[in-house]
């Protein structure tokens, strides 16, 4: 009898362990928003300290959040969270809700960029967009902007990620990259590429958001308020000038 009792106490003890670890992981999960980047340094790094990274996490910070980050492709991050598996994206353009409905976006921005070319060679791009027509061109899948704005007759390369597009350019399987500019300053230096320039003018400047799973949808209005006290404090400048700085244009 004795034995029973002891059994049974020591199964009582078990599920509770069970029970109380159970409920650990899932506070700590209600408390944690998995996010999709898909920038490069400064503004995303592989240590998950750039400077969107750390705009984000501050934001998330400040609502209760922790900032859990698993980067994947861009088109298939976007899949990702309209079907709910991850929970946010942290920056993509306005209106890409249009496309992926369960996406809600933070209206405060997160930031702008600088949609640019690069390349061996040089193009007038005073016509902007238009400028590309015919053109050996590449850029990342799943950058809508540039899937909706590149000429249809240009002779379109697209790649998984930023190595894969700036190793097209290195090794003249294209003509022309399209990238943000900041992120491709570093890939140049990273690559130690040669004669690759910056041209100009940008084919876009557009302000980027913070995008969340429809789940979500109540975090909105607090993200929003939360990037805008960032900005009037002078955390965001801040880290904008830890991290944002000028670089010779390539």
């Amino acid at each position: 009898m004795k034995y029973f009792k002891r059994i049974n106490k020591q199964l009582v003890l078990f599920f509770v362990s069970i029970t109380f670890s159970s409920l650990q992981t899932s506070a700590f999960a209600e408390n944690s928003l998995v996010f999709n980047v898909t920038g490069q340094p400064p503004l995303n790094t592989s240590k998950h300290d750039g400077f969107m990274d750390e705009v984000t996490r501050e934001a998330l910070k400040r609502i209760g959040y922790k900032l859990i980050i698993n980067r994947q492709p861009a088109e298939r991050g976007l899949r990702s969270i309209n079907a709910g598996v991850i929970d946010g994206e942290m920056s993509r353009i306005k209106g890409i809700d249009k496309i992926y409905p369960n996406l809600v976006m933070v209206n405060e921005k997160i930031m702008n960029w600088d949609f640019v070319v690069y390349s061996k060679k040089q193009i007038n791009l005073d016509k902007g967009w238009i400028s590309l027509a015919e053109k050996n061109v590449s850029f990342i899948n799943g950058w809508k902007i540039l899937e909706k704005n590149v000429p249809k007759s240009a002779n379109v390369t697209k790649t998984r990620n930023a190595n894969q597009l700036f190793n097209l350019l290195k090794k003249n399987r294209t003509d022309y990259i399209i990238y943000e500019r900041w992120g491709g300053h570093d890939e140049i230096e990273l690559l130690q590429l040669q004669n690759v320039n910056m041209l100009k003018p940008a084919l876009a400047s557009k302000e980027m958001y913070i995008y969340l799973h429809k789940k979500h949808a109540a975090l909105v209005p607090k993200m929003s308020s939360a990037l805008l006290n960032m900005k009037k404090d002078g955390s965001y400048k801040k880290l904008q000038e830890k991290f944002l700085k000028e670089k010779k244009d390539h």
